[in-house]
């Protein structure tokens, strides 16, 4: 499970748009040798009226800055820039259902004849910033299968976990090794039946535990469980990013009248659970229906999720006026 790129016209670079194979950086961005950048994934929408709405774009904006300011890091430019930016590039890509990927970085500092600087001291380097989108292909099965990690979750105490920062998403690539090996066994063996349409009925994710044993998230996804109709999910203090899909969820939940608690979280609550999903801008609503080759309940997605995932798609195209305020429809 990847996320696949097909390549546009334009990306927004440094304050303009430019061809999609002109972006490009210096083999000595501070940002490629120590992980010093942060970053966001936004999705936009197609409406049923034809127009297009990018979901939670001021959220993930203020998130972007909130994890410049974790890093000490300077955008140079404004969130009101940024959020029109997202929106002309989607128009002047002609894009529709689509990702958005802004991302900055510490970058090459040329001072000089010649003379450049790279080092771990970050503050030598100038922060540049980028913004790109493509078209939104599925993001792997419509359904998980769950296997723990045998990577710790990066400690609170060893960076600052609530920033969405590019280095610390190594910690989700180790993630995925036992995963890629996983799929190529299932695959082989014949064991991943198929949908209608030839794509897999499921999906290998992670779920990664922090340094005490505490359920944390997958590789790019907040976790819920479901028991006796109470939702349950590790709470705000906790090794986790606070995911605007996680946010999105709680809200709808408590609006729908569903008893919501945060507490920490065991591999054993998550076995005996009743029913469990992940959240996520890419994974949106993605149901869980086993973890560590132990099936949950029986093995199908559970009412309550199932509901929050069709709310949540009514949600992002515009089909609950309620929550209308959430989207930023593009002019």
């Amino acid at each position: 499970m990847s996320l696949p790129l097909k390549k546009t016209q334009y990306i927004w670079m440094n304050g303009k748009f430019i061809h999609w194979d002109d972006a490009k950086i210096h083999v000595l961005t501070h940002g490629l040798h120590y992980g010093s950048g942060i970053f966001e994934g936004i999705r936009c929408y197609p409406l049923d009226n034809g127009e297009l709405s990018i979901f939670k774009l001021k959220e993930h904006i203020n998130r972007l800055f909130e994890s410049a300011h974790h890093y000490q890091m300077n955008i140079p430019y404004s969130k009101i820039d940024l959020i029109n930016v997202c929106q002309d590039l989607i128009k002047k890509n002609k894009l529709k259902d689509c990702y958005i990927r802004p991302i900055a970085w510490r970058a090459y500092q040329e001072n000089g004849e010649n003379w450049g600087s790279l080092g771990v001291n970050p503050f030598t380097s100038p922060v540049e910033i980028a913004i790109t989108a493509w078209n939104w292909p599925s993001y792997g099965a419509s359904i998980y299968k769950c296997l723990t990690s045998q990577w710790t979750r990066i400690s609170p105490s060893a960076l600052p976990m609530k920033a969405k920062a590019t280095g610390q998403y190594i910690n989700s690539v180790l993630a995925w090794k036992d995963l890629v090996n996983m799929t190529k066994i299932h695959q082989q063996a014949g064991l991943i039946q198929k949908n209608d349409d030839g794509t897999p009925q499921y999906s290998f994710e992670a779920i990664m535990l922090d340094q005490n044993g505490y359920v944390c998230e997958g590789t790019g996804e907040n976790i819920f469980i479901v028991k006796n109709d109470v939702m349950y999910t590790p709470p705000p203090d906790a090794t986790i990013l606070l995911g605007i899909t996680r946010d999105t969820v709680l809200t709808m939940a408590k609006d729908l009248g569903f008893k919501i608690v945060e507490r920490n979280l065991t591999l054993a609550d998550l076995y005996v659970a009743d029913e469990l999903f992940m959240t996520g801008t890419a994974a949106e609503v993605k149901p869980v229906i086993e973890v560590d080759s132990r099936v949950i309940n029986d093995g199908v997605p559970g009412k309550i999720t199932e509901t929050l995932r069709e709310t949540y798609s009514q949600i992002v195209r515009g089909k609950n006026k309620k929550y209308n305020t959430w989207l930023t429809i593009i002019k």
